[in-house]
């Protein structure tokens, strides 16, 4: 740490530092009583993990590393699971549905796992969500909800509860309906006949020993709400779990403004302070709807993978929290490519541009220094062109031409984009490509091109090469420069779009792109 990174930091206005800058503020004559700032990120187990709730760990360790340039006080992450919720409802994208449904409203670590491979449900989505961030590299503490209430974690905080059980519901009932207002009860208690998590109207009987009583089937019951025979709702349970862990940093989507308001009053209530946070936009799909995990409607964390690096993830996920993005595969080559751009851009700035660079923060600092001497989008328009049988090895061929030194070794990142690449084109590419015949002036133009590029020498440059597609769409009679590019790549790539012609001939090689224009020529 320099002194002229933090001082950069405290100034910077990249999203991690405002955010980590609100920590200083809440203490601002150094470390808590605890001894450290604590963040939390919070998950429902109820579906299988998707890029949505993975973002949040990822945003929430961006803003630990800001405050960690900031300040020398010790941090600490923990990723909270609410998998001793109840099951309300079956997710669409998992085995076993009718096993399920015969689960409903037990806590979801009490389900037998649909997928037979875990103790639970929910240890098997936990996992899932753990083998991710381990794979990012994170630095956390996995707490599960069901062993904090049955190993005792939470008992003080539910005397506190028991003990302010009527404040807590003069924050809770004004926000209800007036059937709801009826049979609310912030605490829950787990049925001892059926195992349900009982939505049903408590009563506070000691609160030393927790004990509670309440109608189950018909039954008065008298139960303590300790060792897990309990939970509270989750909005209680928020602020009870703020107040209990000491929390300072939460984000949280838009959806969930109201919930954090009532959260907060609730951590106060007992003793606790709402935590610091950002306010975020949601992910949707392609149809514009919000991501959901019991829809299984979002990308899920394997598919964006399958198509491109952990980076590009890292970087779709940082720009811009507060504005509400599309989340499908379409936005991968993108994503590498702007990536990639900002990664080149990084040696060469100052420390104050660095710090408002998204890869400072997918790297918590300087980034890796290998370049990329092509653009993803230029190996998807390569490997389009070589068909859906086409080769790592086979690229690297075609790069060798265009590459000095092009090998694996040698650019061991680019190897990895060569196989992302391969099965991009394969599974969306591919499918889409509709080489059409050229038409009009086209037909003239493509024939000029096909005579000068042959007048070249093999070794001609990316820049010789652009000169002349440049010219022709000059003066070859097309009534805008971009008429004649989309010809070249609705002939020649059979695509819409593409990249710079200039680099793709260069690349593809002067004699095989002669023969995209003769097959062109011919139909």
């Amino acid at each position: 740490m320099t002194e002229d990174l933090r001082s950069a930091a405290l100034v910077s206005k990249a999203w991690p530092y405002e955010e980590a800058r609100k920590l200083l503020k809440r203490y601002p004559d150094g470390a808590p009583a605890k001894g450290h700032v604590l963040f939390e990120t919070g998950y429902g187990p109820s579906g299988l993990p998707h890029i949505g709730t993975f973002n949040e760990v990822l945003r929430t360790t961006m803003v630990r590393h800001a405050f960690e340039t900031l300040s020398d006080i010790p941090t600490r992450l923990i990723a909270f699971s609410d998998d001793m919720d109840g099951l309300r409802k079956v997710p669409d994208n998992v085995p076993n549905q009718a096993m399920l449904t015969e689960y409903r409203g037990k806590p979801l670590t009490r389900i037998p796992d649909p997928f037979g491979c875990h103790d639970s449900f929910a240890a098997h989505n936990n996992a899932l969500l753990r083998q991710f961030l381990d794979r990012f590299g994170f630095e956390y503490e996995f707490v599960s909800s069901t062993d904090y209430y049955t190993g005792g974690k939470f008992d003080e905080a539910l005397r506190g509860v028991l003990r302010n059980y009527d404040a807590i519901m003069g924050v809770m009932l004004p926000t209800l309906r007036a059937e709801r207002q009826a049979t609310y009860s912030p605490v829950l208690p787990v049925s001892p006949q059926s195992g349900v998590v009982l939505q049903v109207p408590v009563e506070v009987v000691d609160i030393e020993s927790g004990m509670i009583r309440f109608v189950d089937e018909g039954e008065t019951i008298e139960q303590s709400i300790f060792g897990g025979q309990a939970k509270l709702q989750w909005k209680p349970d928020w602020g009870m779990r703020w107040a209990a862990l000491g929390v300072d940093y939460e984000m949280h989507g838009k959806d969930l403004i109201d919930s954090a308001i009532l959260g907060g009053k609730i951590a106060q209530i007992l003793g606790g302070r709402k935590p610091e946070g950002l306010i975020y936009e949601m992910f949707l799909d392609e149809k514009g709807e919000k991501i959901s995990k019991s829809k299984g409607n979002g990308l899920s964390i394997d598919q964006w993978l399958t198509y491109g690096p952990d980076e590009s993830l890292a970087f779709y996920i940082y720009r811009e929290p507060k504005k509400a993005k599309s989340l499908h595969l379409g936005l991968i080559p993108r994503a590498v490519d702007d990536y990639w751009q900002f990664r080149g851009n990084y040696a060469g700035q100052p420390v104050e541009q660095r710090l408002g660079n998204p890869v400072h923060h997918i790297h918590n600092g300087p980034p890796p220094a290998e370049a990329l001497p092509v653009t993803f989008g230029l190996l998807l328009n390569l490997v389009g062109v070589m068909g859906g049988d086409a080769t790592k090895d086979q690229v690297w061929g075609y790069l060798s031409n265009y590459v000095a030194d092009a090998s694996p070794e040698t650019y061991p990142a680019l190897d990895d984009l060569i196989g992302y690449a391969l099965a991009y084109a394969r599974d969306f590419v591919a499918p889409t490509l509709s080489r059409r015949a050229p038409e009009g002036v086209e037909v003239e133009a493509l024939k000029r091109l096909d005579d000068e590029l042959g007048a070249l020498p093999q070794n001609a440059s990316a820049e010789e090469i652009q000169t002349i597609v440049y010219e022709i769409g000059k003066t070859g009679g097309f009534a805008e420069l971009r008429d004649w590019f989309k010809a070249l790549y609705e002939t020649l790539l059979g695509s819409s779009q593409g990249p710079r012609m200039g680099s793709f001939i260069a690349l593809y090689g002067i004699e095989n792109t002669r023969r995209l224009i003769a097959e062109a020529l011919a139909r």
